[in-house]
């Protein structure tokens, strides 16, 4: 299984109007956690894309384009472009150029993201929300398979036999559809035969056996390859070298971005005791020791069967250090001991796939 690391470089709002300070800041440190990644061996590094006071990345494009010259071996991925405000020959374009600086380890991990100030600012109305995404991923997919494409649609200028250049470095660039657990994604997904990542951030894990079967099943009746599936699945993850502590110190900075996040959202704000519930064996945050971060991530593998897992390790304004050493506990004690669980057979994980 692969094991890598997502952020969405969370940062303290800037409190100079006009001024980058805290974002200047926060892209040094997610370098740094990029690099240490890296050298830890870990196998992919996504960075999401927001448009928000409290996340420091706008351009994930811009960040992985710096890491690929910073690193050597770690994919390097998108988590995720929101395709919808986007288009999708630049993003073809910019992701092709990494590829070329990282040697082939660009990926993209497409998706509508989590919030909607990308429409507005870029002039796209919400009504079109799940239709924009719809057209313009099939115009992405089209773009990595055929270097000349003809192709019309409702909300991009067509195309008529043009070619998009540079070509990747890899004969093509892997596409990933990320998914909260609409069903419908899990469908669309299937359907076009394309990888499929699911964000549990919150709840208990074992609700999204049905969104994961039902994508393993749409792909068999849809005649794909079910030996070449690949299903990732990302949770909240902090560790610390003690349970107890690790969740005393995490609990402050986790209910405060959550709680940011559900004022938007009308959530009420989180308890301790639902955050020590949500980090119980069942629930979907894994905070705490290395040992019941590992469990908890078996435990995952065993519901889905699982190719990939991903932490987002980054979160809230956790000070840089905190997030530095969870860092280096996941890829020097937790990720040896998942590839040797987990490194059964390629026959045997076919059998969990199908």
């Amino acid at each position: 299984m692969e094991l890598g690391l997502i952020t969405f470089a969370d940062m303290q709002p800037e409190t100079l109007s006009g001024r980058g300070i805290n974002a200047h800041q926060r892209i040094k440190n997610l370098m740094e956690e990029i690099q240490l990644a890296d050298q830890l061996g870990l196998d992919v590094f996504g960075v999401g894309e927001h448009h928000r006071p409290d996340y420091a990345v706008s351009s994930p494009t811009t960040i992985l384009a710096a890491a690929a010259a910073l690193t050597k071996n770690i994919k390097l991925s998108s988590a995720v472009t929101v395709l919808s405000s986007d288009d999708p020959v630049r993003v073809f374009q910019q992701f092709s150029i990494i590829d070329h600086l990282s040697d082939g380890r660009a990926e993209i991990m497409a998706g509508r993201g989590s919030f909607i100030e990308s429409f507005p600012l870029f002039g796209y109305d919400l009504e079109d929300y799940d239709e924009l995404f719809t057209e313009k991923l099939d115009l992405l997919l089209k773009l990595n398979k055929t270097e000349k494409i003809s192709w019309k649609g409702k909300h991009r200028a067509s195309i008529d036999d043009r070619g998009v250049y540079p070509r990747p470095y890899q004969q093509s660039i892997p596409i990933w559809l990320a998914a909260g657990g609409t069903p419908a994604s899990a469908v669309r997904a299937a359907t076009l035969g394309l990888p499929l990542t699911l964000a549990i951030i919150g709840g208990l894990p074992e609700q999204f056996v049905p969104f994961v079967n039902l994508y393993k099943e749409t792909a068999k009746k849809t005649g794909k390859d079910m030996n070449a599936l690949q299903l990732g699945v990302n949770n909240h993850v902090y560790i610390g070298e003690d349970s107890q502590k690790a969740g005393d110190e995490f609990y402050p900075y986790y209910a405060t971005m959550m709680n940011r996040v559900g004022r938007d959202r009308g959530w009420p704000p989180l308890t301790r005791r639902q955050f020590d519930y949500s980090r119980s064996p069942g629930g979907a945050l894994m905070v705490g020791s290395v040992q019941q971060v590992i469990d908890k991530i078996l435990y995952e593998h065993e519901l889905f069967g699982n190719t990939r897992f991903m932490a987002q390790a980054s979160i809230g304004d956790v000070p840089h250090m905190m997030t530095m050493k969870s860092i280096e506990l996941f890829g020097t004690k937790v990720a040896p001991v998942i590839r040797k669980e987990t490194g059964f057979k390629i026959e045997n994980l076919k059998k969990v796939i199908q």
